[in-house]
């Protein structure tokens, strides 16, 4: 079971040496450890992918598969992750024992189009054993949550229902059919076009703690429940605004906002935002330092957020992440850069225009 755009062949051909440190991130499921690629695993990966009916489903591999280029891909695979162009990783089986390679998965970066392209195989005796589907969609969730890109493609040959069915399994959309060369068939191949945003993987960014029930069915429009957030721009002495990335296994996680968060029943807006920042980043703030400046008022699939934003200048404290978010001080130039809910992006350009 495989779809392209996985090819274990090198951009540039580095010499292959044994003990390559692991170089990136170690992820893990329920059932197995994805972890960078290491020398000692070129026999069994040559062995697994040197299969016709894995490789006629990759496009940039030749049948038969040399040994050599094995060892030279493996060698690639760190100087790639180190310059941030791609992230390739070996699927290890938890459950087997000892240490045994099912496949590969990674992604390559576009970075002119700030996405990233998944790609993955598994070797023909791991196959309808939920592998691939397992492994992918742990790798997708864990690309946007943490890399600069706004969303992940894939391509899946035509004649492989089985790697299209898993794409649409873990979140992605159908959006189209193209044509890609399969080297190992000697020419042109059809193939279905995929591709996921946050919004595809991640349920909405509601605030923690706001259980959503379903409303009664009944005619007319759409009856969604309201959600209640304060949200606030910090600006520094150099006018640059603090934004926070949702960390992974949050709701939209790998999406910028501005701090703050639920607006409890017994609060106003301020007192909430008080608690939320010292909560959160670990400052403290007087409610009389909190300017209100503009409202979102947007509609999610299940509930309807109203989140008032307001602008502060003066704090106590150094701001720290202590909830696992990722801190960015963003000039009001750079704010349209950064991948935000959609609920936040009417507000960029009003705060932009205002410093």
């Amino acid at each position: 079971m495989v779809a392209d755009s996985l090819p274990p062949a090198p951009d540039t051909v580095t010499d292959a040496h044994d003990g390559l440190p692991d170089s990136g991130p170690v992820l893990t499921t329920a059932r197995f450890t994805l972890r960078p690629l290491r020398s000692t695993d070129a026999e069994a990966i040559h062995r697994l992918v040197n299969d016709w009916g894995v490789v006629r489903m990759l496009s940039r591999l030749p049948f038969p598969y040399p040994r050599q280029l094995t060892d030279e891909w493996i060698a690639s695979t760190a100087t790639q992750m180190q310059d941030g162009r791609a992230w390739h990783f070996a699927i290890i089986d938890r459950e087997s024992g000892p240490e045994r390679l099912l496949g590969c998965l990674g992604i390559r970066i576009e970075a002119a189009t700030r996405s990233g392209d998944l790609g993955y195989w598994v070797g023909r005796s791991f196959w309808n054993g939920g592998v691939a589907g397992e492994a992918a969609r742990r790798l997708a969730h864990w690309a946007l949550a943490n890399l600069e890109i706004e969303r992940l493609t894939a391509q899946v040959a035509t004649d492989n229902p089985a790697s299209a069915s898993v794409l649409r399994r873990i979140g992605f959309r159908e959006i189209g059919v193209g044509k890609q060369p399969f080297l190992a068939r000697g020419g042109e191949h059809p193939v279905l076009m995929f591709e996921a945003r946050h919004g595809d993987l991640f349920s909405p960014a509601e605030p923690a703690g706001t259980a959503i029930t379903a409303p009664p069915v009944v005619p007319g429009p759409v009856r969604r429940r309201t959600v209640l957030v304060a949200a606030c721009a910090l600006v520094d002495s150099n006018g640059r605004v603090l934004l926070a990335r949702r960390p992974e296994g949050k709701a939209m996680a790998g999406l910028w906002e501005f701090p703050g968060g639920k607006i409890e029943a017994d609060e106003t807006p301020e007192m909430a935002l008080v608690r939320e920042l010292r909560e959160e980043l670990g400052i403290d703030i007087s409610e009389a330092c909190l300017a209100p400046f503009a409202f979102a008022s947007h509609a999610y699939e299940d509930f309807h957020l109203l989140m008032p934003l307001y602008v502060c200048r003066r704090w106590k404290g150094m701001p720290v992440a202590h909830e696992g978010q990722t801190l960015a001080w963003v000039t009001s130039e750079a704010l349209d850069s950064y991948s935000m809910p959609d609920a936040d992006k009417p507000l960029v350009p009003l705060l932009r225009d205002f410093l």
